[in-house]
């Protein structure tokens, strides 16, 4: 079990990395005021939040203590990252508040996943 966690742990931070390389890439842009959500940062935030709840659910299931509110605060995180950047995803540029809420939204998920104990 321990195997399927790791795996699932290090498709997580891919997810991770996928989104936040991509809102990385854009920040010139967002200087410039053209950004907008590349694919790789939808394609991330879905894959956190299907390693995410398979994470949840193997935990639990090899009896390991999982701490619910801080789960449910990076599941809501991202869900309000998800909602922005699906419903903005074809737009050609997007306002440069909610480009860096996405942006800070997703720092804050990483320091509250490696930070909150």
């Amino acid at each position: 079990m321990d195997v399927l966690i790791n795996v699932f742990v290090a498709l997580h931070i891919i997810g991770i990395a996928s989104l936040l390389g991509g809102f990385l890439t854009q920040m010139k842009a967002m200087g410039a005021g053209t950004a907008r959500f590349v694919p790789a940062m939808l394609h991330g935030a879905l894959t956190m939040l299907v390693t995410g709840v398979a994470l949840v659910g193997l935990n639990q299931a090899d009896d390991q203590t999982v701490n619910n509110v801080k789960i449910g605060v990076k599941l809501a995180l991202l869900v309000v990252i998800l909602a922005l950047v699906y419903v903005k995803r074809d737009d050609e540029k997007v306002d440069k508040g909610a480009f860096a809420a996405v942006g800070g939204l997703t720092v804050a998920n990483i320091f509250i996943a490696t930070v909150w104990t």
